[in-house]
């Protein structure tokens, strides 16, 4: 499932200096050796995730703006994309992305309107609206930027790290309902998947954790199942509760924040990959629908960029689809609806 494009010169870095958390904030000091090869550099966007000729593209409408009530003077930004398949006369699926700004970014490690373009063409996802949502802020904060997600600068860390339900609140309660207004959107909670990297992925969980019946696919990069607010109760939480009808996938590296700061003990507590090793043996005892991949990345966007494109499709594998010989529509890409009408 996982691809590697090797780098045939890979710069050295220094670990205990040189590493940052997606979100920004420094992370802490690895027990790797001081000068290694990046693992990183090994991690490579693949044909799925760039613009590909002859492949219609997707519009990104917004920045919209969405005031919250599950968080009094706070506000949401947040941008819709719209693939260039969809009919407002079919319900579409949905697919939300927490740090919306990251995972839009064109020149970012995700790229995921890419992706959606590529594989909605090829008919390896269904058609979907994607949102890219960013954390709240009030209107005098600024807006996370590719150097600052929010986490010194917004409600990110409330918001994403709480085990609570008030950021379900935000997604299923106040911005389904604005979606709901302007897009035909499928009402099938198997048609509704979330996810997020970082704090962004533990609260895609959360979403789906407290609303199942609302969302039951979930995308984790680097999830943050650590104790920040008590994110690494959860695969006891799972284990002590029923069964809940989610999809995940999980992905982290090796090399991610591995819980041992300078000078002080190590705290598996705080231990990024060990904790995601937790929740996947967690949902695996619980017979969830799981799926991983453990790469040698560092905490970011690199390795879950690289296989965004096969996590995507092993979330969405059960979409409709007809394996009838004779259905030449089904057998042809995905073309918008006026390109064929015109042919």
């Amino acid at each position: 499932m996982m691809f590697f494009c090797v780098a045939l010169a890979a710069p050295l870095v220094n670990f205990a200096q040189s590493e940052t958390r997606a979100g920004g904030e420094p992370h802490p000091a690895q027990s790797a050796p001081l000068q290694t090869p990046d693992p990183d550099a090994f991690y490579k966007l693949g044909p799925d995730s760039l613009p590909q000729d002859g492949v219609p593209k997707g519009e990104i409408r917004g920045p919209f703006t969405l005031p919250s009530n599950a968080y009094p003077g706070t506000q949401h930004t947040y941008w819709v994309y719209i693939p260039a398949q969809y009919d407002p006369s079919i319900p579409a699926s949905l697919m939300i992305y927490n740090d919306g700004q990251a995972f839009m970014n064109p020149d970012g490690d995700i790229r995921a309107q890419n992706v959606m373009d590529n594989l909605i063409f090829r008919r390896e996802l269904p058609v979907m609206i994607g949102v890219f949502i960013n954390p709240g802020r009030r209107p005098d904060q600024p807006e996370p930027n590719a150097s600052e997600w929010g986490d010194r600068t917004t409600n990110r860390p409330a918001e994403y790290n709480s085990l609570d339900d008030k950021y379900a609140r935000v997604i299923v309660d106040e911005l389904m309902p604005a979606l709901n207004k302007e897009y035909n959107i499928s009402k099938d909670p198997e048609r509704h998947g979330i996810g997020g990297s970082s704090s962004g992925a533990i609260a895609a969980f959360t979403v789906a954790w407290q609303r199942p019946d609302n969302f039951r696919k979930v995308l984790s990069n680097v999830g943050s199942f650590v104790d920040l607010r008590g994110g690494n109760a959860y695969p006891d939480i799972i284990r002590k509760s029923d069964k809940k009808p989610i999809r995940i996938f999980l992905c982290d590296g090796r090399n991610d924040n591995r819980g041992q700061r300078p000078g002080e003990a190590y705290n598996e507590a705080r231990d990024w990959f060990s904790q995601n090793v937790r929740m996947m043996e967690a949902l695996a005892a619980k017979g969830y629908d799981l799926n991983y991949a453990w790469g040698i990345n560092k905490h970011g966007q690199k390795m879950g960029g690289a296989i965004l494109p096969d996590m995507m499709r092993w979330l969405w594998r059960d979409h409709q689809f007809s394996s009838d010989p004779k259905d030449t529509v089904e057998r042809s890409f995905n073309v918008p609806k006026k390109s064929t009408e015109k042919q």
